[in-house]
């Protein structure tokens, strides 16, 4: 019986006990207060546990803050899942380069110029906030032509770019690099570096090195007098040549390889 009543008392003890744990501390306008939790004697937190997030009014943990890490800019030596991902998108575009394979590399780099040429940004080579956005948008040039001009290169000297186009739309954007429209000096003559606008066609071509006498131009294709699409290993940001059309020897390689631009090719240099 003594059992009984005690058994009857701890079940009593724990009804109240849950009762006042799930009261919601609403006073219903009575004026009577939320009952103060008692933490329970001699009862210890274990050793390593921390405690619960601080509650808000509304009883949602405060979140923490969160910290947006900006993505590590990409330049030459850079490799990783984040370049396989640039080089991707760059192809996907029509900028030409030569392999995507999260290396990144010289032809890499004259991709990442070619699209800042495009989008009007700062031409570094590099891949920043300004680039992502640019690659994110899918930043392409326009052509000069129509549908109806059929296959040509196009030579843009504002933005130097080279492009690659077929009936009126752009196939392959190269970085180049033309006239710097700088004066020189040759054999007691000045001269005035320029690449001159206009419409001509491949006449001829080289298909190998040509020892000129302003310099080396590797596997040059002949579009008007002495003025070519050649490769050279300096295609900077800008205009920087005495009147030709440099691309990198690779892209050279490339255009040989594919026969991008063989003989009678139309050519379209335009300021604009």
């Amino acid at each position: 019986m003594m059992r009984r009543a005690l058994t009857l008392a701890v079940a009593v003890a724990t009804t109240l006990t849950l009762a006042t744990a799930c009261d919601s501390g609403d006073s219903g306008g009575s004026g009577a207060q939320a009952p103060t939790a008692v933490p329970s004697a001699g009862v210890s937190s274990a050793p390593g546990v921390t405690d619960s997030p601080s509650a808000t009014p509304s009883g949602i943990p405060t979140p923490t803050p969160s910290v947006s890490v900006p993505a590590a800019k990409l330049k030459v030596g850079s490799e990783g899942a984040d370049v396989l991902a640039v080089q991707q998108r760059l192809i996907e575009l029509g900028y030409w380069l030569k392999k995507a394979d999260g290396k990144f590399g010289a032809t890499t780099q004259q991709a990442v110029l070619a699209i800042q040429k495009a989008a009007g940004i700062g031409r570094d080579g590099s891949v920043g906030p300004k680039t992502r956005k640019a690659l994110d948008d899918g930043v392409r040039p326009t052509a000069r032509s129509t549908a109806g001009s059929g296959y040509l290169v196009e030579i843009n000297l504002k933005k130097q770019l080279l492009m690659l186009v077929k009936g009126g739309q752009v196939v392959t954007t190269l970085n180049t690099s033309t006239g710097s429209n700088e004066h020189y000096d040759y054999e007691g003559r000045t001269y005035l570096a320029d690449t001159p606008t206009g419409k001509f066609k491949v006449g001829r071509q080289i298909d190998g090195m040509r020892h000129g006498p302003l310099g080396d131009l590797w596997r040059p294709k002949y579009f008007n007098g002495g003025i070519a699409v050649h490769g050279s290993p300096s295609i900077p940001g800008y205009a920087a040549s005495h009147g030709c059309a440099r691309l990198s020897n690779a892209a050279m390689d490339w255009i040989w390889a594919t026969d991008k631009i063989p003989l009678k090719t139309k050519v379209w240099v335009y300021n604009a």
